[in-house]
Formats: structure tokens, sequence, C-alpha cells
């Protein structure tokens, strides 16, 4: 009985100490004034945080990884410039295969790549293109936690 309370409390421990680094805010701050939320997820080798709305809509999203996201992104599609965590980029339109979806002039997506074992893959998909330019601007104040992948340590 003695080993079976002692499995079971290691297993708790173990379970109690997964949820904790999951819960650990590894998603850059977000102003106050944006009205948006972080929801985050967190594997072994990326972190995927969702900005959402007060209506839970999704409209910024952000992997951060340790591996090269290596995107295929067409420089015809190119939109605007713009900046994360520092370094420069260029924001892509969506590319449906040639079909003209509605919304589409709302959403973008880009990679970056952070130092040598960083990278941050964004997309925005935005309810119009006023929010675009707002949500654009936004990733160009975000600053990343220290500890969001540093380095390919995880």
């Amino acid at each position: 009985m003695k080993t079976v309370r002692t499995v079971s409390a290691a297993l708790l421990l173990a379970a109690c100490s997964q949820v904790s680094a999951q819960t650990a805010e590894q998603c850059p701050s977000l102003p106050a004034a944006s009205g948006l939320h972080w929801e985050q997820q967190a594997q072994n080798d990326f972190i995927v945080c969702k900005a959402t709305t007060g209506d839970g809509r999704a409209v910024l999203n952000l992997m951060l990884t340790s591996r090269d996201p290596d995107l295929l992104l067409n420089r015809a599609l190119r939109a605007e410039k713009g900046a994360f965590a520092g370094e420069s980029l260029h924001w892509y339109k969506l590319d449906m295969g040639g079909r003209e979806l509605p919304g589409l002039e709302s959403r973008r997506i880009t990679s970056v790549k952070l130092d040598k074992n960083r990278f941050a893959q964004i997309w925005i998909d935005a309810g119009d293109v006023g929010e675009l330019g707002t949500l654009q601007n936004l990733t160009q104040t975000l600053n990343l936690n220290p500890s969001a992948l540093a380095g390919g340590d995880h």
C-alpha cells in the first residue's frame, strides 16, 4: 500500500509540474488597451499564442519554434513591411490558389528568424483592413519573454 501511495504521489507531482510548465507565460505581453488576451499552447519545440478578442475571435496568431517553419512565401504576394522582436519583415497576402475568397484582403502571414535556433511565424485574421493595420502595428510593439524557446534549450 505504501508503494501505491508513493507512486500516486509521484504521478500527481509530475502532472502538477507539467501543468505549471504549460501555464508559464511564454507569449509576449499584450498592451491592456488592445482588448486582446492570449490563449497559449506549449509543446516541446514550439509555442502557439492566439490573441483573441473579447468575443473569442482569434485575430493574431504567433508560433514560436526552434525549427525553421520553412514557409514558401511568394514574393509576388508581398504586401506591407513590418517588424517583430526587433527584426524586419514583410507581410504576405495569403495564396489561395488564385481563388478570391471573402476576407482575404485583411489576412496576412509572415515568418521571421529571431536568432540561430528561434523562429516566429505570425498570421493575422483581421475583420477588416483597418483592424489589419492595427494588428500589424501591434506586432511591432511585442517583446518576447527571454525564456520563450531560448536558443533551442527546450
